[in-house]
C-alpha cells in the first residue's frame, strides 16, 4: 500500500513539473511571436517526421509535425537558435514552406519516439498490404482452421517474430476462416484476437504480450493512416490488401478501452457481396415479389433489419440486377464498404456538410434513374426519399426496424406525412442472418411424432402461394461438426426474410388507421410469409436447424 502511495504522489509531481513545463513553453511563444503546441495532444504525421532525420532533429531540438503537400508545420524549442535556422533552410530549398510552432523539450522527446516507426514510413506506409502469392497461398492452406491459426501463433516464437510475419498470419487465417471481423482487445497482462466467422466470436490467441500487441496495433495504424501517438481517442481509417486476383478492404475502428486500445477490422471481401437475386436463398414466390418491384420505374423499397442482417448485400444484389447500361445509378453511403462496376458510388462526409440528406439532394440533380441510400435516420432524409419515389425513381435504402411491419409506424415516428407513406412505398424487407448447416458433417436427425404433427400443421397454415411439395419430403439435420466447419456444424449463413408489400390497401390503411393490428390483418390478407415461417421452411428443407432460427427470431410458432 504504501509503494502504491509513493507512485502515486511520483506521478503527480511528475504530472505538475510537466504542466509547469508547458506553461513556460506557452509563455515562450507568446514572447517570441510564435504558436504553441503542446505535442501531447497533436497528431503527428509519419509522412511529416521522417522529413528531418532524428540525429538532426534531436541536435537542433526540433521536429516537424504535419505535411499538407507542401506546407510543412515544425516545432521547435528555440526558433532563433542556429541550428533550426540550417535545418529550415534545408526544408525551405527542397520546396516546402515552413511554419514554426513552439514546444516543450518533453513534448520534442515525444515525438522523437515515433521515428521508430520512420523506417516503415520510408518504405512506403500506402494503406496497402500485399502478400506474396506464394506465401499467402501457403499460409491459406495451413490455416485452413481456428486450431491451425492458434497453433501457428502458438509455435512461432513471439520474442523474435517480426510484427508483419505475426500480422500476416493473422490476416492470412482470417481469410481462410472466412472471418467478417477480427477483434484484438487489451487485456491487464495479456491481448487477444478473436474472429468473428458467421456471426460468432472465436478465440484464435488469448496470451499475446503486450509488447506484441503495442507494435501490431502502431502497425495497424501506420497502414490505416491513423494517428499514432493518439491512444486517447477514437479513430477510424481502412487499409487494402493486395491479392493476386482482388483487392480486399480492411475497415479499421480503434477506441480506447480500460487496458489499452481495441481494433476491430472488419473484412471487407468483394466476393462475399458478389450474388445475384438467385443466390439469395428467396424462395420462388419471394423472388417473384422482389422481382416485380424491380422491374418498376419507380418506388421505394427499405429493406429492415439490424446491423449485421445482410441488407447491404441483399440491395448490391438488387442493384446488380437493375444494372443496365441505359440507366444511371448513384448511391450514397456511410461508408461505401464495396465498389460496384458501372455505379457511381459516394460517401457522407458530415465535415463537409455531405449528409445522406444534402447527397441525396445532389444525386437528385445528376438525373440517376436508381438511387441507394445507405440508411433513412431523419425526417429530411425520408422526405427526400419519398419524393424521389413519387418523381420516377427507383429507391432503395435501409431502415432499422424489428420487422418489416415496423417500418410504417418508424416512418410516421420520423415525421413523414401519412398521406406520401403509400404512393411512394413499392416494398418493405425484413431480414435476419441464420447460419447454413455444413454440408459435409451435417447428420439426418429423427424427427419426433410431436414434431412431424406441427410441421404438418404448419404448412397447412402457410398461404397459397408457397409451394408446398418442396416441403412434403421432412428431411431434418443436425449441426455435427467437422474440421471444415471449425467443429461448429455450421458453415457459411443465408438470409431469412419477409416481404410486405405497398400499394392502395396499404394507402388505405395508413390513412384509415395506422395499427399493427390493422398492418398484421393486411400482411395476412397478402398472404405474407414471415421470417420466422421461412427459417422453418429452410430448416424443412435441410438448410440450417430450428435451434438456429429460434435464436433468432424466437420462440416458434407452429
Amino acid at each position: 500500500m504504501g509503494d502504491e502511495h509513493q507512485s502515486a504522489i511520483q506521478k503527480k509531481l511528475t504530472d505538475l513539473r510537466r504542466e509547469g513545463e508547458e506553461r513556460d513553453a506557452e509563455h515562450i511563444a507568446r514572447q517570441s511571436g510564435y504558436e504553441y503546441v503542446d505535442l501531447r495532444k497533436t497528431p503527428i504525421s509519419i509522412e511529416a517526421i521522417e522529413l528531418i532525420s532524428e540525429e538532426k532533429a534531436r541536435k537542433a531540438n526540433i521536429v516537424a509535425i504535419q505535411l499538407k503537400v507542401k506546407d510543412l508545420a515544425v516545432a521547435v524549442h528555440d526558433p532563433i537558435s542556429a541550428l533550426v535556422g540550417e535545418v529550415t533552410k534545408e526544408l525551405e530549398a527542397k520546396g516546402y514552406t515552413i511554419k514554426l510552432f513552439i514546444s516543450s523539450l518533453s513534448g520534442l522527446t515525444q515525438a522523437w519516439n515515433l521515428y521508430k516507426f520512420v523506417s516503415a514510413g520510408v518504405k512506403g506506409i500506402t494503406g496497402k498490404v500485399d502478400i506474396e502469392k506464394q506465401r499467402l497461398e501457403e499460409l491459406s492452406a495451413e490455416l485452413t482452421t481456428i486450431e491451425a491459426v492458434h497453433d501457428e501463433i502458438v509455435h512461432a516464437d513471439l520474442l523474435k517474430i517480426t510484427t508483419t510475419v505475426l500480422f500476416e498470419i493473422v490476416l492470412a487465417g482470417a481469410l481462410a476462416n472466412r472471418a467478417s471481423d477480427i477483434h484484438f482487445e487489451a487485456g491487464e497482462k495479456q491481448a487477444r484476437i478473436r474472429f468473428r466467422i458467421d456471426g460468432s466470436l472465436h478465440d484464435i490467441f488469448t496470451d499475446l504480450p503486450l509488447k506484441n500487441y503495442g507494435t501490431l496495433i502502431s502497425r495497424i495504424k501506420l497502414l490505416s493512416g491513423l494517428k499514432i501517438n493518439v491512444r486517447g481517442e477514437a479513430q477510424d481509417g481502412r487499409f487494402t490488401i493486395g491479392l493476386t486476383t482482388k483487392e480486399i478492404e480492411m475497415r479499421v475502428s480503434i477506441i480506447p478501452s480500460e487496458f489499452g486500445e481495441t481494433i476491430v477490422m472488419r473484412i471487407l471481401d468483394p466476393d462475399s457481396i458478389a450474388i445475384g437475386l438467385e443466390e439469395l436463398g428467396l424462395r420462388e414466390d419471394d423472388l417473384s415479389i422482389a422481382a416485380k418491384a424491380l422491374a418498376r420505374p419507380n418506388g421505394l423499397i427499405l429493406n429492415t433489419g439490424p446491423t449485421g442482417s445482410g441488407k447491404t448485400t441483399t440491395l448490391y444484389a438488387f442493384l446488380r440486377h437493375v444494372n443496365k447500361s441505359d440507366i444511371k445509378i448513384i448511391t450514397v453511403e456511410d461508408p461505401v464498404e464495396y465498389h460496384l462496376p458501372g455505379i457511381a458510388q459516394t460517401q457522407v462526409d458530415p465535415d463537409a456538410g455531405y449528409t445522406f440528406a444534402s447527397g441525396l439532394r445532389s444525386i437528385l440533380r445528376q438525373d440517376p434513374d436508381v438511387i441507394l441510400v445507405g440508411e433513412i435516420r431523419d425526417l429530411e432524409t425520408a422526405d427526400i426519399a419519398m419524393q424521389a419515389s413519387l418523381t420516377g425513381h427507383l429507391v432503395f435504402s435501409t431502415l432499422h426496424t424489428n420487422d418489416a411491419l415496423g417500418a410504417v409506424p418508424r416512418l410516421i415516428d420520423l415525421g413523414v406525412k401519412v398521406a406520401t407513406i403509400g404512393p411512394a412505398l413499392s416494398l418493405i424487407i425484413a431480414q435476419r442472418l441464420v447460419r447454413r448447416l455444413c454440408k459435409e458433417c451435417k447428420k439426418p436427425t429423427q424427427v419426433s411424432e410431436e414434431l412431424k404433427s406441427n410441421i404438418e400443421k404448419f404448412l397447412k397454415s402457410l398461404p397459397p402461394r408457397v409451394n408446398r411439395e418442396k416441403y412434403e419430403h421432412i428431411e431434418m439435420y443436425d449441426a455435427k461438426g467437422c474440421s471444415l466447419c471449425n467443429n461448429t456444424g455450421y458453415k457459411g449463413r443465408i438470409g431469412i426474410m419477409e416481404f410486405f408489400e405497398a400499394g392502395p390497401e396499404l394507402e388505405e390503411v395508413i390513412l384509415r388507421q395506422v395499427s399493427e393490428t390493422a398492418l398484421r390483418e393486411l400482411a395476412e390478407k397478402q398472404e405474407m410469409v414471415t421470417m420466422q415461417q421461412d427459417g422453418i421452411l429452410k430448416t424443412i428443407a435441410g438448410v440450417t436447424t430450428l435451434e438456429e432460427v429460434q435464436e433468432i427470431t424466437g420462440p416458434l410458432h407452429w
